[in-house]
This record gives structure tokens, sequence and C-alpha cells, in this order.
């Protein structure tokens, strides 16, 4: 019995966190800007649309931001955690407050890794394919661009050298260390939750 728990947990924290993450992209994709016009963004938009189009009539967008994503979100985290939770053998009924604290924690961790991977991708490509017109790589250097644009007003110009995305992973990894792990040290995020971050 304990095998078969084990099995189910790995296959919704699968499934689920694959989906999750496809609803995450949506967000970001509407608040970097992306072309929607590719055909990974047209994937991602008919994935989510099931479960998005239903949740926009009560949820508005607000100054361009697509808030319904994001509470699907934060929601299909949330439901993650309850039932690996249950799977586990825990109860949940007095802590769902705690839940939803802990499913924005992890949202905004998987949004930070979002971009720490898309860098990587990013300069991975820029070595290996400088000026790609693959519509994975153009929607990547899309994801990057504007939160590589700060760091590049920033530092002088050396050329054909562009060391924006060094300071970018650090950015990145000093908001996961200091806000995300804290936040969920603070809250009393329990390690079996800890998968999520």
């Amino acid at each position: 019995m304990i095998g078969l728990n084990t099995a189910a947990i790995y296959i919704l924290q699968t499934l689920g966190s694959l989906y999750l993450l496809i609803v995450l992209l949506r967000f970001i994709l509407q608040l970097v800007r992306a072309d929607f016009y590719n055909p990974l963004s047209q994937f991602i938009v008919r994935a989510t649309k099931p479960l998005l189009n239903p949740l926009r009539r009560i949820i508005p967008g607000f100054g361009g931001i697509d808030l319904a994503s994001l509470v699907l979100a934060i929601l299909i985290q949330l439901v993650l955690m309850i039932l690996i939770l249950m799977l586990m053998g825990y109860g949940v009924g007095g802590f769902i407050m705690q839940l939803l604290i802990w499913s924005i924690i992890a949202v905004t961790s998987l949004f930070l890794k979002v971009f720490f991977f898309a860098l990587i991708i990013s300069v991975i490509l820029s070595w290996v394919a400088p000026g790609s017109y693959n519509p994975g790589a153009q929607l990547v250097n899309q994801i990057c661009e504007p939160l590589l644009m700060p760091f590049r007003k920033l530092l002088p110009n050396l050329g054909g050298l562009d060391l924006s995305p060094i300071f970018a992973f650090l950015a990145l990894k000093l908001i996961d260390m200091l806000v995300i792990n804290n936040l969920a040290a603070m809250t009393g995020m329990p390690q079996q939750l800890s998968i999520f971050l």
C-alpha cells in the first residue's frame, strides 16, 4: 500500500507540476508581452484555455496583468499540496490558510525558476545558435529580455560581451535565498512540501 501511495504522489506531483508550469508560463508570457503567434505560445494558450476561460469571467485582468492565470496557478498549487498531504496521511482541515500561503510561496519560487532556467537556455543558445529563428529560442529570449534590460542599462558596453545574465542570475538567486526560503521557514512550511521550492 505504501508503494501505491508513493507512486500516486509521484504521478500527481509530476503531472500537476507540469500543468502548473504551463499555467504559470501563460502568466509570464502575457507579463513579458511575448509573441502569442509563436507555436509554443499557441500550445500554452490551448492547454490552459479550459480552466482559464471560466475563471476569467470572475477575475478580470488588471493593468495588462492576467490575474486569472496567476490565481489559477495558485489554486493548482494549493490542490496539489492538499492532495499530496492527504496521500501522505496528513489531515489538512485546519490548515487551509497556511496551505494557501505556502502555495503562494511555491508559485513565486516556480516563477523565479522559470526565469532562471530561461536565462540558462538563453545563454547556451547565444553560444550555440546565435540569432536563431527557432520558435522556442525566440520565446526564451522574449522571456529573458525584460529581466536583462535593467542590467544592460546599468552595465557599460563591453563590445560583444554581455555580462547582464550573470547579474540577473545573482539577483534571482539572492531573491530565492533571502526571500523565498526565509518566507517558507517563517511560515513553517513542512519538509514534505519543500519539494515545491
